[in-house]
């Protein structure tokens, strides 16, 4: 179980300067085992700063996080990700000279076979064993690295997971393998928790846990069924047209077309 209790983050309105901006608001929330939570919300709501802060990429200004009842808030990177806490950016990085199956076994700590690598690699749309031997550097476009930095994640199999925006860069048919397969490492029921950073509708539906983030607190949050009312979203009068649109909260990134 992941808890935030009172966590600030502030930073300097300007470079040298002594007053503060806060980005997170004496936030506290907690994750359950085994969920699925959409952390969503209207840019500049602090969510991506939030994830950054669970992974121990920023520092919190004050306040506690708590990974199964240890206080792993002065801990490093490193050290979280040792206790169990996986991070997939919104811009992965790139590794010149380091081919994907090579990447695959680093995140995976071990050596993979190559269907082990291939599995992976088909989860997020990539179905050709030559992916394998490709470098992920320049030549590959921003769509085809977050897939492969989300197939790392997969063979890595974190008890954490935090996926910012994972959606970004993502054609359509790839998007729909992913939405599947957070639905099939959920329905697992392993005992891992998933976090998404999200504003897809579909990836929203997906989560058994809604929170909405908004000024750097947590405005709303709770089942997907209870919160997606509060998000005011209203369907469409479309026939055969699932998604719904905003009329409450201008979330203008939530897709309002089918």
């Amino acid at each position: 179980m992941l808890e935030l209790r009172n966590l600030v983050f502030e930073v300097p309105v300007s470079e040298g300067s002594k007053e503060t901006k806060r980005i997170i608001d004496d936030l506290s929330l907690v994750i359950p085992d085994d969920s699925f939570t959409v952390i969503t919300g209207p840019n500049g709501g602090g969510k991506s700063t939030l994830a950054k802060l669970i992974m121990g990429i920023e520092q919190a200004t004050s306040g506690q996080i708590l990974l199964d009842g240890e206080d792993i808030t002065e801990l490093s990177i490193t050290e979280r990700a040792q206790r169990g806490i996986g991070y997939g950016f919104q811009q992965p990085a790139r590794f010149k000279g380091m081919k994907v199956k090579k990447l695959l076994e680093i995140a995976a700590g071990e050596r993979l076979p190559m269907l082990s690598c291939n599995q992976y690699l088909a989860k997020v749309g990539l179905c050709s064993a030559d992916w394998l031997t490709r470098e992920v550097d320049k030549n590959l476009s921003g769509g085809e690295v977050k897939r492969i930095e989300i197939a790392t994640m997969l063979a890595r199999n974190p008890k954490l997971a935090i996926y910012d925006e994972p959606e970004a860069g993502i054609d359509l048919w790839s998007f729909d393998r992913l939405t599947e397969t957070f639905r099939q490492i959920h329905d697992a029921g392993e005992g891992h928790s998933i976090i998404i950073i999200s504003h897809q509708e579909r990836l929203i539906r997906l989560a058994d846990r809604i929170v909405l983030l908004e000024g750097g607190r947590v405005s709303a949050e709770g089942p997907t069924e209870e919160v997606m009312p509060q998000l005011g979203l209203a369907r469409k009068m479309v026939a055969g047209c699932a998604l719904t649109e905003p009329t409450r909260l201008h979330i203008t990134e939530i897709p309002t077309t089918c």
